[in-house]
């Protein structure tokens, strides 16, 4: 294979994220299986299933029909030495679907980075019909923001099953105080 036949690499930032982008010889994008899955906090294996998925067959049974990932060679960067790369590439349309499905499946993260990814997005099409012009280090930083607020919006949320948890064990132990088994049945031999 020829190096015009190649994909070439390139880091590629989502606000916090550098994410390694491939561009194939014909000009289209491509992220790496394990890219798309290590972005929003989910293992290869996840990625690997969903390409194989009935959730993705469902959207080619209805006239979508995307190729869904190759192999491909990646040139050679200066600090190799040795041997080729080649990688799992699938193009970006597949790697949104693969977000928005973990989305419906409770994955926040990839809540998160898809609702700051369409917000971009939006933004940009107001900033062109307004006439705004902003670099991609602010557009970059704007996402950074956004993602780093709804991590922390996350972890507040996450704290919270843990004060409902220590507020069930002081309602319990107060029962148990009391001379009472808090998930005991009542004895039916007993009166009430």
């Amino acid at each position: 294979m020829s190096t015009g036949d190649k994909a070439k690499r390139a880091p590629v930032a989502i606000g916090p994220l550098s994410v390694d982008g491939f561009q194939m010889p014909d000009g289209s994008y491509r992220m790496s299986i394990t890219g798309i899955a290590e972005a929003i906090g989910t293992s290869q294996q996840n990625a690997t299933n969903f390409l194989r998925s009935n959730a993705l067959k469902a959207l080619q049974a209805s006239g979508y029909t995307p190729q869904t990932s190759e192999q491909i060679e990646v040139e050679s960067s200066e600090e190799q030495v040795r041997g080729q790369t080649r990688i799992t590439a699938v193009p970006l349309d597949i790697t949104f679907a693969f977000w928005l499905y973990q989305c419906s499946r409770g994955n926040r993260q990839a809540y998160n980075l898809v609702a700051a990814l369409g917000l971009e997005t939006l933004e940009r099409r107001f900033d062109a019909a307004f006439g705004v012009e902003r670099s991609e280090a602010e557009r970059n930083a704007l996402l950074t923001q956004r993602l780093q607020a709804d991590l922390a919006a996350a972890v507040d949320a996450l704290a919270e099953p843990d004060l409902r948890t220590e507020r069930e064990a002081r309602l319990e132990q107060q029962l148990r105080d009391l001379g009472v088994e808090p998930w005991q049945l009542p004895d039916p031999e007993e009166p009430p």
